[in-house]
């Protein structure tokens, strides 16, 4: 039995005789002494393949093999367990993925806590990050717009009134957010992530770094470094429903810093596509939710409200437009066959 088997397994004497020996296992800052103490959710990693490991993002995210299937892996090296800070933000992110379940949010598989590296297991989505989605493609319909914002505002929705806290992802943005096999949206990514109590709002102990935080997405009140809640996710909605519309990024000409002073001036990226594609309320509901009083900006619940209502009203609009064009065209058709049938009578006279 080696070093990390013994460890796993919780078998004292082998350790004490491996440490009598020089030996140095490995220890994790999560690591418990009682056996009853190691968490539902651990995961042996022994039974995740890096085999043919690809890395999503560098450094941080890669996809491995677990049970049959690929998984999402966020490691935490033992380079990092002499930075507090970093090893409670990990602390924190499994505290909140533990109580998460819902169809438009990442799903939480397990963790590796007990050994290093640390590891985060979550679902693999392979078709990839929304952010690269929108590069790709650009403006999007109308239609495909609603039905996004619909996935993100009930995926949000669903952490906001988590009982007995609210959590606040205070990342919200392109890069993550996940899409799935059926073309749907997922919430993920919850590294900079805070439970909120009901009715309170929550400030940092210091102002978070650029590196931490995309300045283009994040509330004013963020930047300030002031006291925030649930509504700074709502202003972040805002911006990428506006940019699935408009088919690029809020300011893209200038740098983060520079966006993030213009959203304190109160200066939101400006509405350049056709007036129609905004229609039946859809630029009223982005200013409302980028609203500088982050108490004026509705919840999500109301948010997924009124974009039924538009899809609704959109949907109706577009059914009877179909159907007026279906009987315009049938009325052509009486026309062309009446007009055809009196210049046959016509040729018929004339030849008697």
């Amino acid at each position: 039995m080696g070093e990390y088997d013994a460890i796993y397994y919780k078998n004292n004497d082998v350790i004490k005789l491996l440490e009598a020996h020089g030996a140095k296992p490995p220890m994790a800052p999560m690591h418990v002494q009682n056996a009853r103490e190691v968490p539902e959710y651990e995961i042996d990693p022994r039974e995740l393949d890096f085999t043919n490991s690809v890395e999503i993002t560098k450094g941080t995210f890669c996809i491995a093999s677990w049970r049959g299937i690929q998984v999402a892996v966020k490691k935490l090296g033992e380079e990092f367990f002499i930075d507090e800070e970093k090893v409670k933000a990990f602390r924190d992110e499994l505290a909140l993925l533990q109580k998460i379940r819902h169809p438009n949010v990442v799903q939480f598989l397990g963790a590796v806590t007990q050994s290093t590296p640390m590891m985060i297991v979550t679902e693999y989505l392979p078709k990839g990050d929304f952010g690269a989605y929108l590069k790709r493609r650009g403006a999007l319909k109308l239609t495909t717009a609603i039905k996004f914002a619909l996935d993100i505002a009930r995926g949000m929705n669903y952490l906001h009134e988590h009982k007995p806290e609210a959590i606040i992802h205070r990342d919200l943005e392109p890069s993550n957010i996940l899409r799935d096999d059926s073309g749907h949206l997922k919430v993920a990514d919850f590294g900079l992530s805070k439970l909120m109590k009901v009715a309170k709002t929550i400030r940092e102990d210091k102002p978070s770094s650029c590196q931490q935080t995309s300045w283009r997405y994040a509330a004013p009140e963020v930047f300030r470094n002031e006291e925030y809640d649930t509504k700074v996710d709502v202003f972040s909605f805002a911006l990428i429903l506006q940019e699935m519309i408009e088919g690029c990024p809020p300011f893209p000409k200038r740098k983060e810093i520079e966006v993030a002073k213009a959203y304190v001036a109160n200066e939101r990226p400006p509405f350049e596509a056709p007036l129609k594609r905004y229609a039946h309320g859809l630029r009223q509901l982005i200013e409302d939710c980028w609203d500088e009083k982050p108490s004026k900006r509705p919840t999500f619940r109301e948010i997924i409200l009124k974009l039924d209502a538009i899809n609704k009203h959109y949907c109706h609009k577009r059914q009877w437009k179909t159907k007026a064009l279906k009987y315009l065209h049938r009325f052509e058709s009486i026309l062309k066959l009446d007009h055809s049938i009196s210049r046959s009578g016509s040729s018929r006279s004339t030849i008697r």
